[in-house]
Parts: C-alpha cells; structure tokens; sequence
C-alpha cells in the first residue's frame, strides 16, 4: 500500500480556487508593474525569462528579444499518422496518436522500445482496501484497459510549431491530447485535455523506452532520488508507486531520456526483458487522474489540463533544465529596452531557485542556489551591478559562516557539496 495524495471535500477544493485566484490577480499585478518599469514603453516584444536556464536565445534571469533565427518544426504525413521534426528531434505518431518513434539527431539513437509505444493511456480499475482518495493498492494493475483507438488524428496549424491533436475516451470521459514539438526545443510535449467523469478510475500515462536503467531519478527539492527498477526484494516491490516533483529521469551509461510534469507527482518505473531481441525496456508511467468516492464522492471530476514533455538523450543536467522548462511558461511582455542578466553562473550544476530583496528593506539582493546534480561542483556566481560584499546567511538571512564559499569583486567562487544549498546577500554599492 502506497500513499498517493491528500484527498478533500469539494468544499476545501472552492476555498483554494478563490484563494489561488486571488494570489494569481495580485502576482500578475506585480509582474506587469515591475517588467512595465524594468522595460520602459514601446511595442518591441520581449520574452521575460524567470528561469535559471537560457530559453529561446534569451539568458537565464533576463528580458530580450527571442530568437527568431530557428528553422521552424515540420510535420509530414506517413503511414497515416505523421512525422514532426525540428532538427534537435524526431517524433513519429501512428494513426492512433500512439508514439511509435522519438529520436535525438545527436546520437541517431531509438529512445521507444521496438513495438512498443509511447504516449499510451491507460485506464485502471482502482478500488483500495482503504482511504480511498489517499492509496493505491498494487492489485490496480490486475485490471487495465490500454486507451489505444483514437477517435481522430489531425494537423493543427500552429505558426512554426507542429502541433498533432488526437482526440479519444477514457471510459465515458472525452479527451483530447496536444502534442507539440516547436522549434528549437529538445523535447515533446503533451498537453492533455479531459472532461473527467469516471468512477474509482486510475488515469495513467507511459512511455515504453529502449533504456536498460538499474534506477530512476526523480526529483524532489533541490535534488533528486535515486530508486531502483527491479523488484528484488520487497522493500523495492513495494516501490510500486513513487514520487517526483517536476521531473523523472531513467539511463544506462552514455544515454537518458527525462520526463517533466507540469502538475503530475506520482509515478510508476519497471522493467521487463523483450523476447524478441533480449533487449531491455525500462516503461515510465504518470498517474494523471484518479476518480475516489470518499471522502468526497465527486473528487476530481471535472476539466484537467496536464502538460508533459518527453527528452531523448538526456542526461540529469537536461532533466533539470527540462523541469524549468515545463513549469515556467514562456512571458512575452511588450516594451523599449531589454534587460541584462541579474546574475550569471558558470557552471549548470549550480542552479539558482530564487532571488529576491532582503527583508530588512536595506536594498541588498538575496540569492539561493543548490547544487543539482549529486556531485561536488565548483563554479563562480557574478552579479551584473555594483557589489559591495557577498556574504552566505542562512534561510532567515542572518549572516553565517557557509564552507565553500569565496567571496570575490563581483560575486563568488562556490565549491558545494552534493545538492548544498547556499543563501547568499549582495550588498549594493
């Protein structure tokens, strides 16, 4: 028995959508105030970029004019169903939305299991011994309907992106499904879309992939965790559901492949021995929707839109960049003059998560950044307006004494540990 998620009433369910939609009117008032003063009047468009990662030609923490130079996506007809390709990747989808093929140019290399698929839905009878809304129980396997006839298969013309829609049922529940490779991007992505009216139902989502992976990675905060595939004993079989925040990532040495969720914590990897070739297919599967009776006999029910984004040949520091990527949406803001970079970094281990100005009103930046990829990781941080001193604090930005850091001019020289996590104060001259 697993736990899964906090179930409710409808009653905390309306609570919370007031309350988020309140914090969401107010937060986008801030950020219009702020890119309206940061950017000046005037009609150039610029995409702002909140994340720590480069997108679409602009900077990590940086305003500017995206890239316009990239050779849009393609979609060809075969087979019935089409080809969608960027020139970074390949998607084939078969003439039941099934993906059938996922390629990265860089190695050439088959991220799908032979005869196998991607972008499978499947549809579980889900009926836990108890507390209903917060287990799963490992005999909702038993019974599955795999979601594999499409009720259409389309082009959907999307500028220079190539955009296929299917649209089928889950159960009685329509569902229609965006995938989309845009140009330039790494990665697919599937939006899904369902009007959800199943009962003591398990929505699951999964990709067949031509990895021998002893072990998953999914993340949690600032870093990752690493489980097992196998079920060797029954502490590891026990394992059959698990948890990852924005991403999962499954390898073998030399070659991975990430997938990201934009809202979508629960999880299911496994392996399994192909008769055909001997060959090893490692599935990775998403729980996107549930349908319990108790405490609330209406739970879930309802429009759901989740986002996922498939990575061929990713290592973890792509996986990483990918969860950015899946969960902060592109911003395209009108305005003068593009905004220069708050800070840089040198190494992409070192990710920065927040910045923000001290509490004390003093003006001083605040800076909290982690080492993402397991490992010891040495870098530099360089903030691009007049320093003072860098001096590491804690979380309640209290000054301490942190190991690995080397205040410099401009920023820092940072040696950290495996997923450290450092708070560091800039004060402005």
């Amino acid at each position: 028995m697993t736990f899964f998620r906090a179930g409710s009433i409808a009653w905390v369910h309306q609570d919370a959508e007031r309350n988020y939609q309140a914090i969401e009117t107010a937060l986008e008032s801030l950020i219009s105030h702020a890119a309206a003063v940061m950017l000046g009047t005037g009609d150039r468009q610029f995409l702002l970029n909140a994340a720590p990662h480069a997108r679409a030609g602009v900077p990590a923490l940086a305003a500017a004019e995206p890239a316009t130079d990239q050779e849009p996506a393609q979609a060809t007809p075969h087979r019935g169903g089409y080809i969608l390709d960027n020139g970074i990747i390949q998607a084939v989808v078969d003439p039941d939305g099934l993906l059938v093929s996922l390629r990265d140019h860089a190695s050439g290399r088959e991220a799908i299991a032979p005869g196998q698929h991607g972008n499978l839905l499947e549809l579980h009878r889900d009926t836990p011994n108890e507390w209903d809304a917060w287990d799963i129980d490992e005999f909702y396997r038993r019974n599955v309907t795999p979601l594999v006839h499409a009720e259409s298969v389309r082009l959907e013309d999307e500028g220079s992106s190539a955009v296929v829609v299917v649209e089928r049922l889950a159960g009685t529940s329509p569902l229609t499904q965006r995938i989309r490779l845009t140009p330039g991007s790494p990665s697919l992505e599937i939006t899904t879309s369902v009007d959800w009216q199943e009962r003591e139902k398990l929505l699951k989502l999964g990709f067949a992939l031509d990895v021998r992976a002893d072990r998953s990675a999914a993340e949690t905060q600032f870093g990752h965790v690493f489980r097992p595939t196998h079920t060797n004993t029954s502490w590891e079989a026990a394992k059959f559901e698990i948890c990852a925040h924005r991403w999962i990532h499954v390898g073998e040495p030399g070659y991975g492949v990430a997938v990201s969720n934009s809202s979508t914590y629960g999880h299911d990897v496994g392996r399994s021995i192909r008769e055909s070739d001997g060959g090893t297919t490692t599935t990775v599967r998403l729980s996107l929707l549930r349908a319990p009776k108790f405490p609330d006999p209406d739970a879930d029910r309802g429009r759901h839109e989740l986002t996922v984004a498939i990575r061929p040949g990713a290592d973890i520091a792509d996986a990483v960049q990918e969860g950015y990527r899946t969960n902060l949406a592109p911003r395209l803001v009108s305005g003068a003059a593009a905004v220069e970079p708050l800070f840089s970094v040198s190494n992409p281990a070192l990710v920065i998560e927040a910045v923000k100005l001290a509490q004390d009103g003093s003006g001083d930046v605040v800076v909290r950044l982690y080492e993402s990829l397991g490992q010891r990781s040495t870098g530099t941080i360089t903030a691009n307006f007049p320093v003072q001193e860098v001096a590491p604090t804690d979380l309640l930005e209290r000054a301490t004494d942190a190991s690995g850091v080397e205040s410099t001019g401009t920023g820092a020289v940072l040696t950290l540990r495996p997923f450290q996590l450092v708070t560091l104060r800039f004060t402005r001259k």
